[in-house]
């Protein structure tokens, strides 16, 4: 099913403008769009891991700090 929506628009000197946006069925629903998502992930583990590792270590040196500083 198909919901074409069409937008005109004139202004004085400038002209007419259209916009035609089509809403049909063939977009991607949210749960395909997530399953993409995750499948892609998979290209960027060792992105992932390096800022997990990252973020650990910030963790660890910000409670030591805390530590040493009490």
């Amino acid at each position: 099913m198909s919901n074409p929506i069409e937008i005109e628009q004139t202004t004085g000197d400038i002209g007419t403008k259209n916009i035609n946006i089509n809403t049909s069925d063939g977009g991607m629903s949210d749960v395909q769009a997530g399953i993409e998502f995750i499948y892609h992930m998979r290209e960027h583990l060792v992105d992932i891991g390096v800022a997990t590792v990252y973020v650990f270590a910030c963790y660890t040196l910000y409670l030591w700090l805390k530590k040493v500083i009490k």
